[in-house]
């Protein structure tokens, strides 16, 4: 058994962040499934979006995000996390980072996305996550008190209610979370982990879905061991699919920023004609989802696999500059971005829902938090403005170590826990079915449940998924656990999730399209799934 104070799962900005703070506090163990620098946040291009400009204010920001979340935000968090925003910058200032400046001067170089009515986009070049992940890991190999757990995947997080039989007079809402199971993959064993405080930060689940943006790790897992714990779950039919992936067959998700829209790219068929000024007035700098389910249209009545994002109108020497990245990416791939328009499709990016939490990242389980992707903090509601998931990060990753910090003082570590008993379970000589179900589940997700759905497509993938999880579940009991097969069950988990999520919301708002609701209710609420919803 392997105890700490803090357990934290998931080694991308809001993983990353909290360990490092959490380490003057106690003893960290940090697990990551791979290596520690592979995460959503490695692969974001963009940046952190955050107010600094004097041309730009705190209420504009509050604006563009409540207007982005169609209704669905919640104002206090978003209020919150705007303003707590240049604290957090200044501190990865401190911590070494240099954000892009304008040349010769010592103002930094805003950049603008879709959605936001202000520059005001911290970035470097257009790796910052890559820069920001690298920035951090070297700050996290500095600090004491903190050990690194690479090549281990969390199977279940373990609950007081998983360890005993609750009492007549206990309340359910007492549950409590004491440590998770944890496959070490090089040993292929399980092992135990206890801690007082567990912070999920595993990232999202692009991977539910046949195209994404994501990378390979992206499979929900901290979605789906929150669930079986019984969290609450919120507001996971809003998937955000990013409007402009690289359409390439040796390409593999590879995004083409939102930025390049931001500087001016033009979307046109492959004729050449441009299209999104039909469907809304800031063209392409509209929200995400009205540009991808304009393409998605587009794709749809025109029966192309692709359409063209065209930035060949501004000089090859700006585009190298700011978008050095993208430029010797598209380039490999046979195209020029500075004489060529680059072939984009819409995949998935980006779940605006998740774990419900509080505004310090408490979830509905004692001591238990998620931060990050992984989490549904109301900032995102319907629809998540660009750039705001690293400074939600950033900003969460803050309040959970400041919340975190009285409770470590209190809780105890939990020794009388079981190992884990394999039973009856032998090695597997069917892997097939593993890979068979993976790929079955997301052709059905990406046919079904993509950027527009309607009940007779919801309906048919509840069908296969409720089939699906009976064979997972046969396949789970009567084999050795692998890493794959942790896999597949968090996928299907989380596609089930969000196909009950889409068919509970009677209408179309944010990035929830469906043709048989085309209209928004009179008020937003929230879709929640748990055992303690």
């Amino acid at each position: 058994m392997i105890k700490s104070d803090f357990l934290v799962i998931g080694s991308g900005i809001a993983g990353l962040s909290f360990a490092i703070k959490a380490s003057k506090m106690g003893s960290v163990s940090l697990i990551t499934k791979k290596e520690l620098d592979n995460s959503s946040t490695n692969k974001a291009q963009g940046g952190v979006a955050c107010v600094w400009d004097k041309s730009d204010s705190f209420q504009k920001h509050i604006q563009d995000t409540l207007t982005a979340g169609d209704g669905l935000c919640k104002k206090d968090i978003v209020e919150l996390v705007v303003q707590e925003g240049p604290e957090r910058i200044k501190e990865l200032i401190d911590w070494g980072l240099k954000f892009s400046a304008k040349k010769g001067k010592k103002e930094f170089d805003l950049g603008l996305e879709a959605g936001h009515t202000r520059r005001r986009i911290f970035h470097i070049g257009d790796f910052t996550g890559l820069e920001i992940e690298k920035g951090l890991i070297k700050k996290l190999k500095s600090t004491q008190n903190i050990k690194i757990y690479e090549d281990y995947i969390s199977i279940d997080l373990i609950t007081t209610s998983k360890l005993q039989k609750s009492s007549s007079g206990q309340s359910e809402k007492k549950e409590k979370c004491l440590g998770a199971y944890v496959l070490n993959k090089n040993k292929n064993q399980v092992e135990t982990f206890l801690a007082k405080v567990v912070v999920l930060a595993t990232g999202g689940a692009g991977k539910v879905y046949l195209y994404t943006s994501n990378p390979d790790v992206s499979t929900g897992d901290g979605i789906a061991m929150g669930y079986r714990a019984g969290a609450v779950i919120s507001n996971m039919e809003f998937v955000q699919f990013h409007p402009t992936c690289l359409f390439h067959p040796k390409a593999k998700s590879f995004l083409i920023s939102e930025a390049v829209r931001g500087e001016g790219g033009i979307l046109k068929l492959r004729t050449g004609k441009a299209f999104m000024k039909k469907y809304h007035p800031l063209k392409e700098l509209a929200p995400r989802d009205i540009v991808a389910r304009a393409i998605d249209n587009e794709l749809k009545s025109s029966g192309d696999d692709y359409v063209l994002l065209d930035i060949t109108h501004k000089p090859k020497k700006f585009l190298l500059k700011r978008f050095p990245n993208i430029y010797k990416q598209c380039l490999e791939y046979g195209i020029d971005m500075a004489k060529d328009p680059i072939p984009v499709v819409p995949a998935a990016h980006y779940f605006c829902g998740g774990i419900l939490v509080n505004e310090s990242g408490q979830t509905s389980i004692n001591n238990l938090f998620a931060i990050g992707e992984v989490a549904c903090t109301g900032l995102h509601g319907a629809n998540r403005l660009a750039s705001n998931s690293l400074l939600e990060a950033l900003v969460f990753a803050e309040r959970c170590v400041k919340k975190s910090k009285e409770l470590v003082k209190e809780a105890e570590v939990t020794a009388d826990i079981p190992k884990w008993d394999i039973g009856d379970a032998r090695d597997s000589d069917e892997s097939v079915v593993v890979t068979q179900n993976w790929e079955e589940i997301r052709l059905f997700m990406w046919n079904y449940v993509g950027i527009v759905r309607s009940n007779k497509r919801l309906e048919r993938a509840l069908r296969r998924i409720e089939l699906f999880q009976q064979e997972i579940a046969e396949y789970y009991w009567n084999f050795i656990i692998t890493s794959d097969l942790i896999e597949l069950r968090n996928i299907a988990t989380v596609a089930e999730l969000i196909i009950k999520g889409a068919r509970k919301r009677k209408e179309s708002r944010g990035l929830q399209y469906n043709i048989d609701y085309p209209d928004k209710l009179p008020k937003a609420e929230d879709t929640l799934l748990g055992r303690f919803s």
